[in-house]
């Protein structure tokens, strides 16, 4: 396939996520203010949660259905492969979605800039899984502790508001997931949950 071609089919699977998100998302500067009370952000946390959910469900579909000999599939030189680009999302779901609530990396996790490179080179499918999997039993669980009150004012971990913190994760791993079924359907491989 050409580059050309891979391009324009990785255009096309992230533009209408792009045009939904600009659509549905509030401007960054309303959305900071609008988290004045606990119940505004316990409702949105919780929204970010199952968001969150229905990425992870799609991820992990694409993580089965993909078969190992493709893991290794990139695109082009110097671009994530697949094992890469799902040990990415892995991270996120360690690191970045935790400090989005205002939470940490797991105990013992390390340096997450030294820790993250290293991640992205665990390449075999049941590892990748299985980094996918704590992954996300672990972003979850800081989602789910994570106490409203907490959130309606800037985050300590970013210094902006949750809301900016939430649509700007829940924006990344939308984005991640485009990729990935980008590169699902470049090796072949149907989305299980199209029709």
């Amino acid at each position: 396939m050409s580059h050309q071609l891979l391009r324009c089919r990785l255009f096309g699977a992230l533009l209408p996520l792009a045009l939904v998100a600009a659509l549905i998302a509030p401007p960054r500067q309303a959305m900071g203010q609008a988290l004045i009370d606990t119940k505004a952000a316990a409702s949105l946390r919780d929204q970010y949660m199952a968001d969150l959910d229905t990425v992870h469900v799609k991820i992990m579909a694409l993580a089965n259905a993909i078969p190992e000999d493709k893991y290794s599939w990139r695109p082009a030189p110097g671009v994530r492969s697949v094992s890469e680009a799902f040990m990415h999302v892995a991270s996120e779901w360690f690191v970045y979605v935790p400090a989005s609530v205002g939470g940490k990396p797991p105990a013992g996790f390390g340096v997450p800039r030294e820790v993250i490179p290293k991640m992205e080179k665990i390449t075999a499918k049941q590892d990748v899984i299985e980094q996918l999997t704590k992954g996300w039993a672990y972003a979850k669980g800081q989602l789910a502790a994570a106490e409203p009150a907490t959130l309606t004012g800037k985050l300590e971990t970013w210094k902006v508001p949750f809301g900016d913190a939430a649509f700007g994760m829940s924006g990344d791993l939308h984005e991640h997931l485009g990729q990935l079924i980008s590169y699902a359907r470049s090796v072949g491989v149907k989305p299980p949950w199209s029709k």
